[in-house]
């Protein structure tokens, strides 16, 4: 990095939300190639807050949510496979993998966020769920992945056990939804500039410079 004054961008998304990790890697890729630093904050969103406690298939997920065919699951999941094997990340989808309620994973990450390692906890979830097909709403999946991170197993999972930052991850999502944010990756650039979905790692690359001309003027 040849820059040492960093570019804020605030990421509203989900931890099981496949273009949130594309569109960070593509962010990321791009603050390399043009050695601007980021400062990275998450803000917790949930796809799916009414999921039940078991979960639900993925594919009958998809097809019931948003009409989605067998044969545009395999499409898009061998789409998002090549663009995060691209962006050195690993999508191994299978045909019994669920979809988890996160509002308990949106706590973890609170709660690793105030001893500075809510970006490490978000990239830990983003690869045990794409990557592993953990459940991320599993108390012990959940103290296990903070114990990996070298975090306090014990108090991780009475954090999340106790429900304890329910509240505060309720009124951080009201927060951004009161914005009118409705869908995700949502990334607000300097408190300002908001781009949603995942652009690719040119049109970042593009706005990081814009931002930077801008801190110089």
């Amino acid at each position: 990095m040849t820059d040492t004054s960093a570019i804020r961008v605030d990421i509203i998304s989900d931890v099981v939300c496949p273009w949130c990790v594309i569109g960070y890697r593509q962010l990321a890729a791009a603050s390399r190639e043009e050695g601007i630093l980021l400062e990275v904050h998450w803000h917790p969103f949930e796809l799916n807050p009414q999921m039940p406690e078991e979960g639900q298939n993925l594919r009958e997920h998809l097809a019931a949510k948003y009409g989605t065919t067998l044969e545009g699951s395999k499409q898009a999941r061998a789409r998002l496979t090549e663009m995060g094997a691209a962006l050195d990340f690993t999508f191994d989808y299978a045909d019994d993998m669920r979809m988890w309620n996160t509002f308990r994973a949106h706590q973890l990450i609170d709660w690793a966020d105030e001893q500075g390692r809510g970006h490490d906890m978000k990239q830990a979830l983003f690869v045990a769920y794409f990557t592993y097909r953990k459940n991320v709403s599993d108390l012990e999946v959940l103290a296990d992945i903070a114990a990996e991170l070298g975090l306090d197993q014990t108090e991780a999972f009475r954090v999340v056990s106790s429900g304890e930052r329910a509240e505060t991850v309720r009124q951080k999502q009201g927060f951004w939804a009161s914005r009118g944010i409705q869908g995700v990756p949502a990334m607000i650039f300097e408190r300002q500039h908001l781009l949603s979905g995942a652009q690719g790692a040119e049109n970042y690359g593009s706005v990081l410079r814009q931002l930077r001309a801008a801190q110089a003027a």
